[in-house]
């Protein structure tokens, strides 16, 4: 507990007594983020809040975490140093699509094979109990990786929400590694927290002095995925009669990253579905709908944290008295129906704009018209 109390104390300190000097080196520098037709910020913002983040992780990490008997953390260390140096590359001059795919391959590669923080079976998932084969567990984790890594990455959209979300996950998750006995990822868990909550003092606080970046949300992705994997693993690994064992450990870790995950694979099917490339971006995310609809970033993000939060706690309840796949159906259905419905709500927005649009046009037109034919009569009557 002292540890994880040290950690939590050392992430929070040097984060945000880092992210000002990066602020005040991006807005000398210009290296900010200018509003653009997807944005939704109007003012030119500094986007290297990352690096404080990362800086205040990796220090507290040096600390506090017992790397002597859990020597696997150095590859973690170093699958964080890969995607903070991608990140920020990002940040200040974007890269090549594939390139940066490839170092977030060689990542993913470092936590499941390095560090061997692997998914190693479907735990009741669609039937499946048997363990996968070595090698089909590594790309089953690798892609795993992967996708929660890019999900934290494309709900960095409006000020405070991929943070937030991140400090759900990660304090949820810490207690539960806390309660089982681990307690290096205890720890691990209490520094993103902290580093996180400090951000949001630069990021949802108005004014937004600084966002996270890619930089930020790769890193806060990576670690999240580690977190999770390593939950489902040492899940199995637990007494079935232990306080802390989830029978439906598979519903319960995709419930717990639901809004990121829902989201990103909701906009790539739909993307897909329309013939673009699912890596296209647009204003088609949740967050997006929300702002679009009327919430302020602040608003939005709080809706979006709430509705996370609560379907965790009804995954985490409901596994003790219903099936993970009906869990699975009701957390995903609540998500349909709630996306449906902005969507919906939105569109009539913009149609019924639109209309006052077309009626405010026509009868300037009128009005127009009028006037210039009063003038024509006052002409003739003149002649």
């Amino acid at each position: 507990m002292e540890n994880i109390i040290s950690g939590f104390v050392t992430s929070f300190a040097f984060t945000y007594l880092a992210i000002p000097p990066v602020i005040k080196i991006a807005n000398e520098r210009h290296l900010c983020d200018v509003p653009g037709e997807r944005s939704s910020h109007f003012v030119a913002t500094p986007s290297l809040g990352g690096v404080g983040i990362f800086m205040g992780i990796l220090i507290a990490l040096f600390m506090w975490v017992p790397f002597a008997s859990h020597q696997f953390l150095q590859y973690l260390v170093g699958a964080l140093f890969i995607i903070f140096v991608v990140g920020l590359k990002d940040d200040l001059e974007p890269m090549d699509a594939k390139k940066k795919l490839v170092a977030q391959m060689i990542t993913a590669f470092l936590i499941v094979y390095a560090c061997d923080i692997r998914i190693e079976s479907m735990h009741g998932l669609l039937g499946f109990h048997s363990d996968f084969p070595y090698w089909f567990s590594l790309l089953v984790s690798g892609f795993t990786v992967l996708v929660i890594m890019n999900a934290f990455n494309l709900i960095d959209g409006i000020n405070g929400l991929s943070a937030s979300i991140g400090i759900l996950v990660s304090t949820i998750l810490g207690i539960w590694f806390f309660n089982t006995e681990q307690p290096a990822f205890a720890i691990l868990a209490a520094i993103t927290t902290a580093a996180y909550l400090a951000f949001l003092r630069y990021n949802i606080m108005p004014p937004t002095r600084t966002f996270m970046g890619d930089t930020g949300s790769l890193i806060l992705g990576t670690i999240t995925a580690t977190l999770v994997i390593q939950f489902i693993t040492s899940n199995a690994a637990l007494n079935i009669g232990h306080m802390f064992h989830l029978q439906s450990i598979a519903a319960v870790s995709m419930t717990v990253v639901v809004v990121p995950l829902f989201d990103t694979l909701r906009v790539f099917a739909t993307r897909m579905a329309r013939g673009h490339s699912p890596l296209m971006p647009d204003r088609r995310h949740i967050h997006h709908l929300l702002v679009d609809y009327g919430f302020t970033h602040a608003q939005a993000t709080g809706v979006l944290v709430a509705f996370n939060a609560g379907m965790i706690l009804f995954a985490f309840i409901g596994q003790n008295y219903l099936e993970q796949h009906l869990i699975l159906g009701i957390v995903l259905l609540s998500a349909s129906l709630g996306t449906l419905y902005f969507h919906r709500a939105v569109n009539r927005k913009r149609e019924d704009k639109k209309k006052i649009l077309q009626l405010n046009s026509y009868r300037s037109g009128r009005l127009s018209t009028r006037r210039e034919e009063e003038k024509a009569a006052a002409r003739s009557k003149a002649y």
